[in-house]
């Protein structure tokens, strides 16, 4: 029996398989850089719904997570040590879990766009190249977070027109007090500014949203995605915001001269296909 995690900034999922067995469930995000080793034993021992027929041993974990870096994936580890001890435990970044789940054994360029943002060059077997995202304050362009951070400095601005600023503060019950401690005052602003971007996905048809995508598009493209230099292979993303904008980000990938690979909303499926291999 094995367990595959993909993890963001917002959500976990946990697919567990064996012979004739298979379930998916979700708990919340998980990130080292943000949650001790308690923390996240807590998350996962409250969250995660053990759909596991009784007496049998978990063989293995890939654990593919945001934050999972060479300093803190000992964290993540430490946790699922606890929770499964006679387990074999691997855990590596989202990137490549991305990268594994987008394009398997073959080479491109493989991007996240969901809370956060991410991309990098990958060879078939290992990533070769990452421009880093450096977060939603100095980064992450594209991503819901960013995209949720521009839309409400937009509106506060009145850089978007009033009949849509007043849409979006009534959609969300906000006000600028609202916003301001939500973001300044609160933890994990990123999650609270990603959960205002899919009113950009529902108003995409607007000529005023439509270019807004564009151009947080272009900077993606622009600051992550032309430093590879490698318009030769297809470029593919996982992540909501990549999956609610395919039609906006195929039109910006035409203007940068690459083409569009594979576009997945949740890698946790292929992530399977690629460890049964």
């Amino acid at each position: 029996m094995k367990i595959i995690a993909d993890s963001g900034a917002t959500k976990t999922d946990w697919l567990i398989y064996a012979t004739n067995y298979t379930t998916i469930t979700r708990t919340s995000g998980i990130n080292p850089f943000h949650q001790s080793s308690d923390d996240i034993e807590k998350i996962i021992k409250e969250q995660f719904q053990f759909e596991i027929p009784c007496n049998t041993n978990i063989d293995e974990i890939y654990f593919y997570g945001a934050g999972c870096t060479k300093d803190k994936k000992y964290i993540v580890k430490a946790a699922l040590i606890k929770i499964f001890p006679k387990s074999i435990i691997h855990i590596e970044s989202d990137l490549l879990g991305a990268a594994r789940a987008l394009l398997g054994n073959k080479e491109g360029i493989a991007c996240i766009l969901g809370t956060g943002s991410n991309s990098c060059l990958y060879n078939g077997h290992d990533i070769i190249a990452n421009v880093s995202p450096l977060g939603y304050i100095l980064g992450d362009e594209g991503s819901g977070a960013v995209l949720g951070k521009r839309l409400v400095a937009d509106c506060l601005k009145h850089q978007l027109p009033d009949y849509i600023c007043n849409k979006f503060f009534q959609e969300f019950k906000l006000t600028p007090e609202i916003i301001i401690n939500k973001i300044y005052s609160e933890p994990q602003a990123n999650r609270f500014l990603s959960s205002l971007a899919p009113f950009l996905g529902e108003n995409k048809k607007l000529p005023e949203i439509h270019n807004f995508l564009l151009d947080n598009f272009s900077e993606f493209f622009k600051r992550n995605i032309e430093s590879y230099n490698r318009n030769d292979l297809p470029v593919s993303f996982v992540g909501s915001v990549a999956f609610y904008c395919t039609e906006e980000l195929m039109e910006v990938a035409n203007k940068y001269h690459y083409s569009i690979g594979k576009i997945i909303q949740n890698p946790i499926k292929e992530l399977i296909e690629f460890h049964l291999k």
